[in-house]
This record gives structure tokens, sequence and C-alpha cells, in this order.
């Protein structure tokens, strides 16, 4: 790991802490739990840092609003459009609503339908596409009608505010006195992974982060290993519909080579166990992309063992249905 390259475009801590005051009343301080269940399976003192209790069930918003707070008057006036997965859909969805924007949110349409049901719940229009054209779609939406785009991961106020996430570990950890030694964050396009790391390196700057993904869309860890932007090879197929970004984001791998320890590939099984075991454990219910690094931190790798270590459990938009199969599996 190396300290972050000087670059006027890459978010600093001074962004983060200034996303964390626009954020106060919007995201809630999400708690930071330890159970000895989880504690005694991991061997290790696991510190959960719980976005599942965010309004959205999901860290989302705090990107999304810290980036459509900042528009002008004009900007709003043109509303805005994104594409998602379903986490990123609701948080632009639920700002745009607080703000009194138009949105219009391009998502898979092998979206849960959870996803799909809470983004129209928020008033925003949702065009289904599939997976591979929702980007394409989204920009052609945006040229055709002026709408602003809200990127869910490789915009530097979208990573400020996610970083938002680690500048509360950092807080609830000094008051509970523990300094972690690792920290293993959920990576899709990498913006939580990048905003937190900014945040928990400039505290503690021999803390070990790690991304964790899905196998078969381990892009971020394929592109640490070779050095540069590394896309999945097609094909994959994966429970993690959060996580399934073929390549990382430019602004976001920057950050991530820079400041990352590593990242690690997690299979579905290994997912499910951790989904059924932060259910027994902790009550806690997540969605499989939420619980991608609780699964990487159960499995071992990397090495958590007689460590601290911080956990963040991204996001808990679970189908119902696939929580009881899992649960009673």
């Amino acid at each position: 790991m190396s300290s972050l390259p000087s670059a006027d475009r890459l978010p600093s801590i001074a962004d983060v802490r200034a996303a964390a005051a626009r954020l106060e009343g919007v995201a809630v301080r999400t708690p930071l739990l330890e159970f000895e269940a989880l504690n005694d399976r991991a061997g290790a003192r696991l510190l959960l840092k719980c976005e599942t209790f965010q309004p959205m069930r999901a860290f989302k918003i705090r990107g999304a609003w810290n980036r459509m707070s900042q528009l002008s008057g004009a900007e709003r006036a043109r509303g805005v459009t994104t594409f998602s997965s379903g986490n990123h859909a609701q948080a632009v969805a639920a700002a745009a609503r607080r703000l009194g924007i138009r949105a219009t949110i391009v998502m898979p349409s092998d979206a849960p339908r959870i996803k799909i049901d809470r983004t129209e719940a928020y008033g925003a229009t949702v065009v289904l596409r599939e997976r591979g054209e929702r980007e394409a779609a989204a920009a052609e939406i945006a040229a055709r009608t002026g709408a602003v785009p809200i990127p869910p991961y490789d915009h530097a106020d979208v990573v400020a505010g996610q970083g938002t996430v680690g500048l509360e570990i950092v807080e609830q950890c000094a008051e509970i006195g523990v300094v972690p030694s690792m920290a293993i964050v959920p990576c899709s396009g990498g913006g939580l992974v990048a905003g937190c790391a900014i945040a928990l390196r400039d505290s503690w700057p021999d803390v070990e982060i790690y991304a964790a993904e899905p196998e078969g869309f381990d892009d971020t860890r394929r592109s640490l290993e070779s050095g540069a932007r590394t896309a999945n090879p097609p094909g994959a197929a994966s429970i993690c519909d959060a996580l399934l970004v073929p390549t990382p984001g430019e602004l976001t791998f920057e950050i991530n080579r820079a400041l990352l320890a590593g990242a690690v590939a997690v299979s579905d099984a290994e997912v499910k166990a951790a989904m059924k075991a932060a259910l027994v454990d902790a009550c806690l219910a997540t969605e499989p992309g939420g619980a991608a690094g609780l699964a990487a931190a159960l499995r071992g790798r990397p090495d958590v063992a007689g460590r601290t270590v911080c956990v963040v459990l991204s996001g808990g938009n679970v189908d119902p249905a696939l929580l009881s199969e899992i649960a009673a599996a």
C-alpha cells in the first residue's frame, strides 16, 4: 500500500468530512455491532458496520445525496438519470423525491422485484434493460432529455459520500477504544471501498483494507494483480446481484490500487453461509452482495485469525423468499 496520489480530481478526507455534513438528517449513523457467536465462527473480533439500517437498507444514499444535493437549480430542473442494479437506484429516487427532481433510472430486467418496486415507490421512472445495456441506455436518456447523470460509483462526490461509512467507523472505534488492523468491504464498481479507504487510512495508516467480490466478478482483484483495469471474462453468474460490475471504475481503481491491501473473491455458497450466520447469530438480514465481506471474514481469506476486523454489511434489500430459503437450508 502507498499514499493516495496527488490529483485534483481525487476526493480527499476533507471531501469526506464535507459529505458527512451534507448528510446530516438524511443518512443515519448506522451501528457498529459485535456478536460473540460470529467472533467464534471467524476466530477473530468482528466489528460489523450495519448499513442495512439505513432507511433504504443500503449505503448508497450517502453518495447519491452528496452528489445530488450539490446540483445547481438549472441542473435540478433538467432531472437526473442513472443506471443501477437496485440500491443506487433507490437512493437516487429517494434523493430526487426529497429535492423535487425528476428521476429516470435504468435497471436490469433481472433485478430483484423488491428493488424495482421500491425505486418506483419513490416516484422514479424505471426503464428495464439487459444488464449489459444499462449504461448505454442511461447515456441515451441523458443525451435526449438533458438529464444529469448520477454515476453509481465513478465520481468524486459519490466516492466522498460513501466514504462517510469509513468516517463513522473511525469515530465509533474511538468511542470503544479499538484500533482495528483490518477492514473488509463489499466491492462492485469500487466506490464504497475507495471512500472507506480514504477515511480509514487517514486515521489508521497501517490498517489493511480488502475488497470482497463474488467469484467470476472479481474484477478489482484481477485489476490490482495486473496493475491495470481488467474486465471479468464473460459468462459468469452470481447470487450477488449488487456486485456484478464487469470492470472497476477509472477513478475508484486509481484510489484502490493506492490504498488497498488486496481483494478477495467469495463463492455463492460462502455468501449464503454468511447470510445465514448473520441471521442466526445476529438477527441481521443481509442481501447477498451486502454479506460478501462477512463471507470473506468467515472463510478466513484474508487471514483474520486473532485480529480485530471491521466488516461492512453494505445492504439488506434481500428478496424475502431467498432469505427464507437460505435460512431453512
